[in-house]
């Protein structure tokens, strides 16, 4: 995303009549900066782990010196009692990626086909050019969803893993239940469907559902969760798959050793035991979400409904150049999109560092709005 001042100057009165303000020139940055850097760019946890999480990792240090086999083990366990499943159904990994790789390297291969939504989280495509499997991506509807019809047709007997991230990322949008069931049926038997549910503690839309309900009624869905947004171990890396118990074996063989350090697992016990740590933390983010949708309807932007804790947002023009001049401010956020050149993605943070983000926005590129005016 490099790109010179310049360049930057040059894009900045460009298209839809879109003004971006470049930074005064006060010092040898070219501009002046926030008090701190706003990280925003990662749809982490911005409050982090819980207490009990904590304190569960500093107690960790007793047994340091031991492989964590029987921790995987309990673990393991406990998500298998939570999920309704026996711990055969059910797979750690390094963070939900390795669980992603694990998919690819045990369904993909020279001549086989993965099918997956554009734009969507890119790690299974990334990984499928491992094993030279041919990916077909399936552009979103027009209001920015998976279109479910259209990635069955792409199936066919070459398919070996269809990936719908739900909710998705970049743009926040959920697959509600009955067109995850439908779709599920849709697809061929000898097709996996990958079901990635990293977001899927901030959904509040009841028409949405888990897919893990379908694990018990259908042999080829797997769910993948992670520890890293809602449990804020983004740092601690610790993802886990549910599914059928020879989908799992099939995935089993392609994980590290040993792939998951004692802390992270004391921490997700102790984060899996304590009720209250979900839902605060999903009203914390949500109601920060839907103060700054608010505020950005007062300037006259637009953005995409988001089930998330990030954002998409219109900035009407290439986004390239809007992300340089924030991260001039000390504000970084997500990278561009390709196929959404002008959305802006931002990760939902505290209501301090979120406001800090608006205020810089709107001098790079200023309001519009009539209730802004």
């Amino acid at each position: 995303m490099g790109i010179s001042r310049r360049e930057f100057m040059g894009v900045a009165g460009a298209v839809l009549g879109t003004t971006l303000v470049p930074l005064p020139s006060t010092g040898a940055s070219g501009g002046q900066a926030t008090a701190r850097r706003v990280r925003l760019d990662s749809n982490e946890n911005p409050y982090g782990p819980s207490k009990r999480a904590q304190d569960a990792m500093a107690g960790a240090r007793s047994i340091a010196a031991r492989y964590p086999d029987d921790l995987e083990d309990q673990v393991g366990r406990v998500l298998a009692k939570q999920h309704g499943v026996g711990p055969e159904n059910v797979l750690l990994g390094c963070g939900s990626g390795e669980i992603l790789r694990m998919a690819d390297l045990a369904f993909l291969a020279p001549g086989r086909k993965v099918v997956a939504a554009e734009p969507t989280f890119e790690a299974v495509l990334s990984y499928a050019r491992v094993t030279r499997a041919e990916a077909t991506k399936v552009p979103l509807t027009a209001d920015f969803r998976h279109d479910l019809p259209k990635m069955a047709s792409a199936c066919d007997e070459r398919t070996g893993l269809v990936y719908v991230c739900n909710p998705n990322n970049p743009t926040g949008t959920i697959v509600k239940r009955a067109e995850m069931v439908a779709f599920v049926a849709s697809v061929p038997e000898s097709a996996v469907v990958l079901v990635d549910e990293a977001y899927h503690h901030f959904v509040e839309d009841p028409d949405y559902a888990s897919a893990m309900e379908l694990v018990p009624k259908r042999r080829n869905v797997v769910v993948v969760r992670t520890f890293s947004k809602i449990y804020g171990l983004a740092g601690m890396r610790l993802g886990y798959a549910v599914g059928p118990e020879d989908k799992i074996a099939a995935m089993a063989p392609h994980k590290t050793w040993s792939n998951a350090n004692a802390a992270v697992l004391e921490a997700a016990l102790a984060s899996l035991d304590d009720a209250d740590h979900v839902p605060k933390q999903r009203r914390l983010m949500n109601d920060t979400r839907r103060w700054l949708v608010a505020e950005l309807r007062k300037d006259g932007r637009t953005t995409i409904p988001s089930e998330t804790n990030f954002l998409m947002i219109a900035v009407g023009t290439d986004v390239a150049s809007v992300i340089e001049a924030l991260r001039a401010r000390q504000v970084f956020v997500g990278r561009r999109f390709a196929a959404l050149p002008n959305w802006l993605r931002v990760s939902i943070g505290t209501r301090e560092e979120t406001a800090v983000f608006l205020d810089a926005l709107r001098e790079v590129v200023p309001a519009k709005g009539a209730e802004a005016a």
